[in-house]
């Protein structure tokens, strides 16, 4: 990544927030997520990133998601069962959409690694720099973004393993494996591996 510009991060950032917000599909999205009340909750990952990416490629008709990654910190409450409860919610407001729910406080378990301190602090070791993102709205309806690798590499069609997630996962197959997996150039033409 090159040096960090503060201007052309926050134009970024705007740009996000616009193209969201005119976006009633993920409008509504973000509302029934809001309802649940879920302890520091975010639509995360390629909920953001496909929508940067398909206006990037100037695709007109939305890219299917495999599923809508909502996550959430809670450490009170660890049961998997409570996310399933979550994911029957958001189905009952949105059936159509394939949700998937997890809680962040609870992960560490799951991956063998230090818990996370927060749900941003999740989402800063996501396996790439540019599947780093989250929203969510506020009470007034505004859209808040989370990038804590910043918007770089999603704005520059770069697939990057995330530095941070070499150092919580230590482990460089599982991001190879994802690049591999996911085939986002088929999707996104213009999108270059950086590290393979």
């Amino acid at each position: 990544m090159s040096t960090y510009d503060s201007d052309k991060e926050q134009s970024r950032q705007q740009t996000i927030v616009q193209w969201i917000e005119d976006d009633g599909w993920m409008m509504d999205i973000l509302r029934s997520v809001r309802h649940l009340d879920l302890p520091d909750s975010w639509v995360c990952a390629g909920f953001v990133r496909s929508k940067i990416w398909d206006r990037l490629h100037q695709i007109d008709s939305r890219t299917v998601l495999a599923d809508i990654d909502v996550v959430y910190y809670d450490p009170n409450q660890l049961d998997e069962n409570n996310e399933k409860e979550w994911e029957r919610q958001l189905s009952c407001m949105q059936p159509a959409v394939p949700w998937s729910v997890k809680n962040e406080a609870r992960m560490h378990i799951a991956n063998r690694i230090e818990p996370y301190t927060s749900t941003v602090d999740a989402i800063s070791c996501f396996p790439e720099t540019a599947t780093a993102l989250g929203v969510r709205l506020d009470e007034d309806d505004q859209v808040i973004l989370v990038a804590p690798c910043g918007l770089e590499d999603v704005f520059e069609m770069k697939i990057r393993v995330n530095p941070r997630f070499l150092q919580t996962r230590g482990d460089v197959h599982i991001y190879q494996q994802r690049v591999q997996q996911k085939n986002w150039q088929h999707t996104w033409n213009r999108l270059t591996i950086v590290d393979k």
